[in-house]
């Protein structure tokens, strides 16, 4: 049985006319809302268009500010750099033809300051040497070398040097230069140069520090590694297999000899012979270079009341196989004088110039104005590197040249 609630229109007509259901479904409002057809086809009210609101100026912000403040410090900081370099050089720089200082200008900077007349100067030699301008005006590792034994020459002051290395070695060719200039200053001038290592004084490093009246080591310091090498890579494998062939017009067989672009097959035998005969000579002067430096060295100590200088050990040459040695082992086989630190270096130095007090000083060149430019950013250089792991082809040092140089250096 259907409920009253149910009920549908179809079931009014058997319902009486005074059912009150039937009222109430006649008083039902109609099921659905009839709108005009004007209502219908007029389209919705388009809202209006307000107007962006006109910005606010505002002024310069803070960080502006801040910014345009540092700009200006930078600014006034390269103009006083300029002044005082210029200033320090006397107003009247002498340059030699790379642009960069001479021996007069270099500027004296006092390390320890004891009070004394006397003076004992400190010459640095750091990282790989080269005979190749860091450019911005700067001078060679050979040249400012040269040109801070020019400028202790011409100071009266100074009665000893200390050679300060810290070096893995370098080219064969700016060692030997250096070498030359440090022998012909003691001899000239009888100043003593004693040498202090530091953490590494291998191969070149030690090369430089052979002609020095005295040589002071740390016992931890690595030193050695008396050899020649010349270094490169073959990568004709590689160009073969990304398609890559070479096309070479040259006037002699030997013109591209150790070139990494020959297969092995196409490599002649005289090229290993040429080149080992090249290291040989090298290394012969190596050889010669540590016995006649150390045997100036045991002479000149032996003509005043100086002991405990060290003279080579006669089987000193079979360690001359490239090897690294510690300063003991250097101290054994009578490669240096002492165990100690710069200290002891500029103790013994003062020794040989029987002094018993002096200021230490280095001459350094007056600042640059491209050494501040250096700051604002560097320019790089767009090149192709090939990376295999842990090879790397792109050595930091120029290829087709002879090094005395630790083989861990290399890259």
């Amino acid at each position: 049985m259907r409920r009253p609630g149910n009920r549908t229109s179809s079931h009014r007509k058997y319902l009486p006319k005074t059912s009150p259901d039937l009222i109430r479904l006649r008083k039902r409002p109609p099921f659905r809302t009839v709108y005009p057809m004007s209502e219908l086809s007029a389209p919705p009210p388009i809202p209006p268009i307000l107007a962006a609101p006109t910005p606010r100026r505002r002024g310069l912000g803070l960080g502006s500010l801040v910014i345009l403040g540092l700009a200006g410090l930078v600014g006034l900081g390269c103009v006083i750099l300029f002044v005082a370099s210029h200033l320090l050089s006397g107003g009247n720089t002498h340059t030699h033809g790379t642009g960069r200082v001479g021996a007069s200008e270099l500027v004296e900077t006092t390390l320890e300051d004891h009070g004394s007349d006397d003076k004992v100067a400190i010459i640095e030699i750091q990282g790989v040497i080269t005979g190749e301008s860091p450019g911005g005006g700067r001078a060679s590792l050979v040249d400012d070398v040269r040109d801070q034994l020019q400028r202790i020459e011409d100071d009266d002051a100074v009665k000893a040097v200390i050679l300060r290395v810290d070096s893995p070695g370098g080219e064969v060719l700016a060692s030997d230069e250096i070498y030359e200039a440090l022998r012909k200053f003691q001899i000239d001038t009888e100043i003593p140069v004693v040498a202090s290592m530091g953490s590494l004084a291998a191969s070149g490093g030690y090369y430089v520090s052979a002609p020095c009246r005295w040589i002071v080591a740390h016992p931890l310091s690595l030193t050695g590694s008396i050899g020649v090498i010349f270094h490169g890579y073959n990568y004709r494998g590689l160009m073969d297999k990304v398609g890559v062939r070479p096309e070479v017009v040259k006037s002699g067989k030997l013109k591209d000899m150790f070139s990494g672009e020959l297969r092995l097959e196409d490599e002649l035998p005289e090229e290993k012979t040429i080149l080992k005969d090249l290291v040989a000579e090298s290394f012969a002067r190596f050889k010669q270079v540590i016995r006649e430096g150390r045997d100036w060295a045991a002479k000149a100590n032996q003509t005043n009341p100086i002991t405990g200088g060290r003279t080579l050990a006669p089987n000193w040459e079979e360690f001359a196989d490239g090897r690294i040695l510690s300063g003991r082992q250097a101290l054994d086989l009578g490669l240096v004088d002492e165990l100690g630190s710069t200290d002891a270096a500029i103790a013994r130095a003062m020794t040989l110039a029987d002094i018993d007090s002096a200021n230490v000083v280095t001459y350094q060149s007056p600042p640059h104005f491209s050494d501040f430019l250096r700051f604002l950013g560097k320019a790089g250089v767009n090149r192709i590197q090939v990376d295999l792991g842990s090879i790397n082809l792109l050595t930091k040092l120029p290829q087709g040249r002879l090094y005395f140089l630790s083989p861990t250096h290399l890259h």
